[in-house]
């Protein structure tokens, strides 16, 4: 682009000077000097206007030169100091630029004979820019302009005219027209999709913006840690770019020029009325006057828009460095710290206080350079009207006071920042949750919790509305205001000042620029103040602490004296002492542990000794208060809690590794998951739902397990991997993988573990008891010191599997892992082929992507929003906003009529009458416009309110498979940026609209009324903007769905990040998730360029329609001179030249509201999603005491997770009697916990029915069913809030039954140790509990509901042994009244059940009591000959 520009001007730039050269001595000849080159007579005087021939080949051919010779050193020495990498250009490109200037010999002459020569020197800084990588240059823009410009007068030609436009218009029409066009034209043929969107330029990447921010960041934050809060805004305001100071000067330069020129309206205004007054003027001053208005719209309007671009342009890199720099620091963020981000904090920087950091970036200057045009004005006010204009300075000064105490105490009520934190984090825990939520029928008291903060959020947010309005109606009225102090104090000091046309329309004009830095002023400071208090929020969070480097010294070799031998340690700790916080007390207290290379090291212990604490000091996590942990070679992580990436099966175990197809068979085989495999629909393939939704338990931390094994480290930490795996599976992955025979026999093993049988095979055992190793050594030294590890296991020897029985019976186990599937998204066995239906292509593909619509917004859309809002406030709203634009009329029209009024000996009559009805008509003005702005404030509250309503019912509503298949950050979306669209960006871009929309129509009808003929172009121009309006409107509302689509999967990676951060730590992948982080960024930032790029060009084009009516009111009033009055004249044209910037306010804000108004579009989405079955059933006639007896009867009982897929339970036909106790056991897969999720009716059923007591729970309310059974889950989930709302929500327990179920639950002690007992804070997903501790609580959930049936799906799997026992004690005890049944992978739990239930491939495979099992020699006693029971 830069090459033609260049070739173009300078052959404009080649022919002036040429050109000129020739007559250029006869000026210097006749006197220099002289007065020829001034000859007002043939100039100004005269019908026919010209400029002599030395002005135009002295004056006009040096001033381009001498702007260039001046201001280029400047300019070489700014691209000297900002380098931005050279731009390689062809050898024929140089040849062109070069042959530009000689392309005759007698241009060649000239360019010798004129030292310092234009050509020359515009050619070097050309050269110049290419080498510091300049693609554009205002600088050199406005060179050819002012040649251009120059050039006019003398080259009449129009040829010659031709091509000097085409200068002007190419340096313009790639940025204005050509490009966006070709995008709106596509956009409206066909509906846009992400392909047709153009790649992000280089500069506008993430790796380049945080390239470039990284090292000055760091200088920054060493500051900020010192003066945290003070330096947050001093920080903040330095996020943008700090390498981009070229930038800053480029749009100052924009900023500047249009205002300069906004100031010469008032002007050329004069100039047209003061020719409106002299009755023998020429006509072609008229016209003169009328282009000079219109040339001043037009360069006006290409100046603002090319800053609003910059400006947008630096928003959208603000919001990249904010997002990269949030989502790195979450990578490194502590413990302490993480607690008190939660992720919905986390979410909220990176999109609602994202947003209004954007918003400061495209106002802020506003804000200093306001102040700067409103003293301009006031100087020319006071030249007019000479010391009257100090009561306008007074009003001015008055305002100012009273909207930066507005300011402030808005300010002080930007808390709802702090609800809506508070609001978005407990929906994500809601989320995590859902599926406890829906077991224990919790939805209603966490619904009330989030509307309570959304009430607290919105009366914060009326209270600043209000306010806001306030400040609106002031800055608003400020004109009216000004002119009326001024006007007034003008007409009342000396009768003799008369108000004629040119004084009130001179001064409105002045007075209407005035309006716009008054009508900014405030939007700016509001902006401000929010971005203040988002910088805080933002710099609190990048400055909190992080886990530091020299937690873990990663050593390639330590080697330490060991007496007379020299040993290998992998990992070394040395009197250690680690705590979770820098302040609480130490959670590990003198460590000392060596761990030979190569070594099998087990920890054991009891519920919160420690074991998982210590694992997470050996990878750095916790706070290190003294000694030192040093670890040899790379590690790989197991946590506790499976972390799974939403990903396909083969992703999660690569974990951004290459496949080896022979290493990655054997891992799965080891980690017994190959049988899964051929049962998923598309093999390794699948989709894993977020946090492994579609996987048992068992097979989460089979696939957490093979991720570390493929990883080939050097040292395992293994958090309890094998608790959540059947007996025979946790035997067949400890032999194949973590053993003495295993594939890792020869790498360094940690292994927290629970199971007994494993411990003679660990070269050293570390028992923990309270932070603290009590013991150490092999299991027989341990045996034979006879101490507390020795009682345990003569304890628990019975429960022990034997070495010798689990040898043989793994081998055969091995043979018959074929059974381990999915309890939950895939099916048990393949349907026989007379149902079989055909499966789905794409059956393996599991989340729903966010899909974008196309087309305009419904009409339904705004139909759905005004009618939330209600028709009481929308009549008002409108009738309100007549009222104001009539008012503004009115008085606007009754200063024509006295402007008009005849002077009677230097007087006019009746100054006090008319003043006080133009006082009058101004008041009423304000109070409509504080009225209109309250009603929609107030109105847009109301409809987010029922709109949030109306989302967080749906989505509560639906049921578990709508969960498992939408991403989290799909909702989180809709929760924060949507919501927070609706709760502002409608509502403000409403109140702009209406006000310009109602303005526009004002300033139409003044015009007509003085000039009907102008009807006949105002006409055509609005069918014009209406048509170049829906042109493009179909192409931004696109480009903004694609826009909202991109950002939820940010959203999604930010939430598996940050929950999985220990895992990404521990393997060393920051850089690949920061890589991915960075793509989905950038892929949202590419539909939100073309966004802001498509919208400047609207605006531009619309301008110049707008520009039309101006230059068509002007005509028309110089045609119409001799019929018109000044004041009438005055009138119109001073508010024509309105329509300019009305027509740029009315595009953003319509374009604002079309755009945001998809936001409600998208809430809506999920009011159409599959509901589940009502809560509540009502006039039901369930008693109270339902269930008494607790029978549960399956008839002929049939399970689908979803349509298409293999059927998980088949025809189940069972009895289980009242106070019976069941064992369901099976196969990881086999259909147990499916049982569990059919008696919840979180599925339901495919066919038959199962009735509890008698009655079919099919047609009872879903919350009367949950709520009278209780299930103890799998994976204990707490919510962040105090303990006793994790046990009792709804507060229907008094303390004492609560410390009574905590007491049954073996958990009193370490509540009555913690320092706020029952008011102790969880932290997000009870983080600050260890997962037996956790495990434990939900046992008391269901201690304290106590119903007559209660179901264990593998509840004790993350306790040790002892508590084990301890709690399957207080069961049998507390729920000797009630029918139990358990899930279980330790059969020796349920050895003295009733009945056990054996399933495979979902069918009942065997049923009867244990002992008759046993002596059947079935399918139950193979699996208790595995366990070592038989």
């Amino acid at each position: 682009m830069q090459s033609g520009n260049v070739d173009l001007a300078t052959s404009a730039n080649s022919a002036h000077f040429g050109r000129h050269k020739q007559n250029t001595s006869h000026c210097r000849l006749s006197g220099f000097v002289s007065s020829s080159c001034t000859d007002w007579n043939r100039t100004w005087y005269t019908d026919k206007p010209d400029l002599t021939e030395c002005f135009q080949n002295t004056v006009l051919v040096w001033f381009p030169c001498v702007y260039l010779w001046l201001l280029a050193p400047f300019y070489a020495l700014k691209l000297y100091c900002h380098d931005c990498g050279c731009i390689r250009i062809s050898t024929l490109c140089t040849a062109k630029t070069v042959s530009q200037p000689i392309e005759s010999q007698y241009v060649l002459l000239i360019s010798l004979s004129l030292p310092l020569s234009p050509q020359v020197l515009a050619i070097c800084i050309i050269q110049l820019e290419r080498i510091r990588g300049c693609r554009s240059s205002v600088f050199l823009f406005l060179f050819w302009v002012l040649v251009v410009v120059c050039s006019l007068v003398p080259l009449r030609a129009k040829i010659q005219l031709a091509m000097y436009e085409e200068v002007v218009l190419n340096l313009h029409t790639q940025y204005v027209i050509a490009v966006p066009l070709r995008l709106v034209v596509k956009g409206y043929r066909t509906p846009l999709e992400a392909g047709d969107l153009w790649n992000l330029r280089e500069e506008d990447t993430s790796d380049k913006i945080l390239s470039d921010l990284e090292e000055e960041w760091t200088t920054e934050c060493a500051k900020l840690q010192e003066k945290t809060m003070v330096a947050a805004v001093a920080l903040g305001t330095r996020l943008p770019d700090q390498k981009h100071e070229a930038e800053r000067i480029h749009r100052k330069h924009c900023m500047i020029l249009p205002c300069s020129l906004f100031h010469l309206y008032p002007l050329s205004n004069s100039l047209l009325l003061g020719f409106m007054n002299e009755e023998d003027a020429p006509l072609w001053k008229g016209y003169f006057y009328a282009t000079l208005m219109f040339l001043l719209s037009c360069l006006q309007s290409l100046f603002n828009h090319q800053y609003m671009y910059t400006c947008f342009t630096v928003g959208m890199r603000v919001k990249t460095a904010v997002m990269g720099l949030v989502y790195r620091k979450s990578l490194v963020i502590n413990s302490a710290s993480r607690r008190t981000c939660t992720v919905g904090e986390i979410v909220n920087l990176v999109s609602a206080d994202t947003q209004k950091l954007m918003d400061f970036v495209v106002y802020f200057n506003a804000v200093w350079l306001a102040p700067i045009e409103i003293a301009l004005c006031l100087f020319f006010l006071w030249q007019h009207l000479g010391p009257s204009a100090l009561a306008g300075i007074a009003t001015v000064i008055l305002i100012f006071p009273l909207n930066g105490f507005i300011a402030k105490k808005r300010s002080k009520l930007q808390v709802q920042m702090k609800f809506m934190d508070g609001r978005i984090k407990l929906m994500n825990e809601i989320l995590n949750g859902i599926k406890i939520l829906k077991f224990y029928a919790w939805e209603k008291a966490f619904l009330e919790q989030v509307l309570g903060y959304r009430e607290k959020e919105l009366k914060a947010l009326k209270k600043s509305q209000i306010l806001y309005s306030i400040s609106i109606a002031s800055f608003n009225s400020s004109t009216f205001l000004i002119a009326f102090a001024m006007f007034g104090v003008y007409v009342l000091i000396d009768d003799k000042n008369v108000l004629d046309a040119q004084k009130v329309f001179v001064s409105m004009a002045l007075i209407n620029i005035l309006k716009t830095p008054l009508s900014q002023l405030p939007f700016a400071m509001s902006t401000t103040m929010q971005a203040i208090v988002s910088l805080k929020r933002l710099g609190k969070y990048l400055c909190s602490e992080e886990l530091k480097d020299d937690n873990v010294a990663k050593a390639p070799l330590m080697d330490f004296f060991n007496g007379s031998s020299l040993l290998s340690f992998s990992v070394f700790l040395y009197n250690g002492t680690f705590s979770w916080t820098k302040e609480g007390p130490p959670c590990l207290k003198r460590i000392n542990v060596r761990v030979p290379q190569g070594s099998l090291v087990a920890v054991v212990g009891h519920v919160g000794s420690g074991k998982s604490s210590l694992l997470s000091a050996m990878l750095g996590e916790t706070e290190k208060r003294s000694g030192s942990v040093s670890i040899k070679g790379s590690v790989a992580y197991v946590p506790q809690q499976a972390w799974i990436q939403n990903a396909t099966v083969q992703d999660n175990v690569t974990f951004g590794r290459e496949k080896q197809k022979t290493w990655y068979q054997r891992v799965l085989d080891a980690c017994a998951l190959l049988p899964d495999l051929e049962i998923l629909p598309a093999g390794d393939s699948t989709e894993i739902g977020e946090k492994g939704l579609n996987l048992s338990g068992g097979q989460k931390q089979r696939v957490s397990l093979a991720r570390a094994v493929y990883r080939k480290a050097d040292v395992y930490l293994l958090d309890d991997p094998l608790s959540a795996v059947d007996a025979h599976v946790g035997q067949h992955i400890f032999d194949k993988v973590i053993g003495p025979k295993g594939v890792l026999r020869d790498k360094t093993r940690v292994l927290v573990t629970h199971g007994m049988s494993f411990l003679p095979q660990a070269d050293l055992i570390l028992v923990l008891v309270d932070g603290e190793i009590t013991e150490s050594g092999s299991y027989q030294e341990l045996l034979s010191r006879h101490g507390a590890f020795a009682d345990f296991i003569h304890t628990f020897a019975s429960n022990d599997r034997k070495e010798s029985v689990t040898e043989t019976a793994a081998q055969r186990g091995r043979t018959s892992l074929g059974d381990t599937n999915s309890t939950n998204l895939q099916g048990m066995e393949p349907m026989s082929e007379i149902d079989e239906e055909p499966v789905p292509e794409d059956l393996g593909k599991l989340m729903e992507v966010d899909k974008a619509r196309t087309g305009r917004v419904r009409l339904e859309m705004y139909m759905e929003y005004f009618k939330t809002i209600g028709m009481a406030f929308i009549i008002p709203i409108v009738f309100l906003y007549a009222f104001q634009q009539g008012a503004s009329l009115a008085y606007n029209y009754w200063l024509s009529l006295w402007a008009d009024e005849p002077i009677v000996n230097g007087t006019q009559v009746d100054t006090d009458m008319k003043l006080a009805v133009y006082g009058a008509l101004g008041f009423a003005q304000g109070i409509a416009i504080f009225g209109t702005t309250v009603a929609i404030s107030v109105g847009g509250i109301i409809a987010s309110r029922h709109l949030h309503m109306d989302l967080l019912k749906n989505v509560l509503h639906s049921p578990m498979s709508f969960f498992e298949t939408t991403p989290s950050g799909n909702l989180l979306n809709r929760f924060a940026k949507e919501i927070d669209a609706i709760d502002c960006m409608i509502p403000d871009g409403l109140k702009m609209m209406l006000g310009y929309l109602f303005k526009l129509m004002e300033v139409c009808i003044i015009v007509m009324l003085a000039t009907p003929f102008a009807a006949v172009v105002i006409l055509p121009l609005a069918i014009l903007y209406a048509f170049v309006q829906s042109f493009y409107v179909a192409t931004s509302c696109q480009l903004r769905r694609l826009e909202s689509v991109s950002r939820s999967p940010i959203y999604t990676h930010f939430n598996e990040t940050v929950q999985g951060a220990s895992v990404i730590r521990a393997f060393g992948e920051q850089h690949r998730f920061i890589v991915q982080a960075n793509k989905r960024v950038d892929f949202n930032q590419t539909s939100y360029f073309p966004r802001f790029v498509a919208t400047r060009w609207l605006a531009v084009n619309l301008e110049f329609v707008g520009n039309g009516v101006v230059l068509a009111a002007a005509i028309l009033s110089v045609m119409g001179k001799d019929t018109l009055s000044p004041g009438i004249v005055g009138l119109a044209v001073s508010h024509s030249l309105q329509v300019t910037g009305i027509l740029s306010w009315i595009v953003r804000s319509w374009t604002d509201v079309e755009n945001n108004i998809v936001s409600v579009e998208r809430v809506k989405e999920y009011a159409d999603t599959a509901k589940e079955a009502v809560w509540t059933v009502e006039g039901s006639s369930l008693p109270l005491a339902w269930p008494q007896t607790g029978t549960i009867e399956f008839q002929d009982y049939g399970l689908q997770y979803r349509k298409g897929l293999d059927w998980a339970l088949k025809g189940i036909t069972l009895k289980i009697q009242e106070r019976e106790k069941v064992g369901i056991v099976g196969r990881t897969g086999a259909g147990k916990s499916s049982l569990a999720l059919g008696i919840f009716r979180i599925l339901e059923a495919a066919k038959g029915a199962i009735y509890i007591d008698g009655v079919n729970i099919a047609e009872i309310g879903l919350h009367d069913l949950r709520s009278r059974i209780t299930i103890i889950p799998q994976d204990p989930v707490l919510f962040s809030g105090s303990l006793r709302m994790n046990l009792d929500p709804f507060d229907t327990y008094t303390d004492e039954e609560i410390w009574s179920s905590l007491e049954l639950a073996h958990l009193k002690n370490f509540v009555s140790n913690l320092p706020d007992k029952l008011n102790y804070e969880c932290s997000e997903g009870g983080e600050n509990l260890s997962l037996g501790q956790r495990q434990l609580v939900c046992l008391a959930r269901a201690l304290l509901r106590k119903t007559k049936i209660l179901v264990l799906d593998e509840a004790t799997a993350a306790v040790d042994l002892e508590t084990d026992t301890l709690i399957q004690s207080t069961i049998r005890q507390q729920f000797e009244d009630c029918t139990v049944l358990t899930i279980a992978h330790r059969l020796n739990t349920i050895m003295d059940y009733t009945r056990v239930i054996v399933m495979d491939k979902g069918h009942i495979s065997e049923m009867d009591s244990p002992t008759n099992l046993i002596s059947n020699r079935g399918q139950f006693y193979h699996m208790c000959r595995e366990a070592g029971l038989v």
